[in-house]
């Protein structure tokens, strides 16, 4: 895919693909279309062009917002 924005969006198979601008945003159904060709999911994973899957990838901070044993932090 071709890039009109500048500075250009990463390619696909940038660790940070997922800077890329949205293109198509579907937010009831879960996933966004970026201009570099990758479908972003609300879960954090990915579908990239050639059809390889990122898996979701939530940061450090979500695992810590989790509660440990569902009674909050100690």
């Amino acid at each position: 895919m071709n890039c009109p924005h500048q500075p250009p969006c990463p390619p696909a198979e940038a660790p940070d693909c997922e800077a890329a601008h949205v293109v198509a945003a579907h937010p009831e159904q879960g996933w966004s279309l970026l201009c570099n060709g990758v479908v972003n999911f609300d879960d954090t994973g990915d579908l990239l062009p050639d059809g390889r899957i990122i898996t979701p990838h939530r940061g450090r901070l979500d695992l810590e917002l989790v509660p440990s044993g569902g009674h909050g932090r100690p």
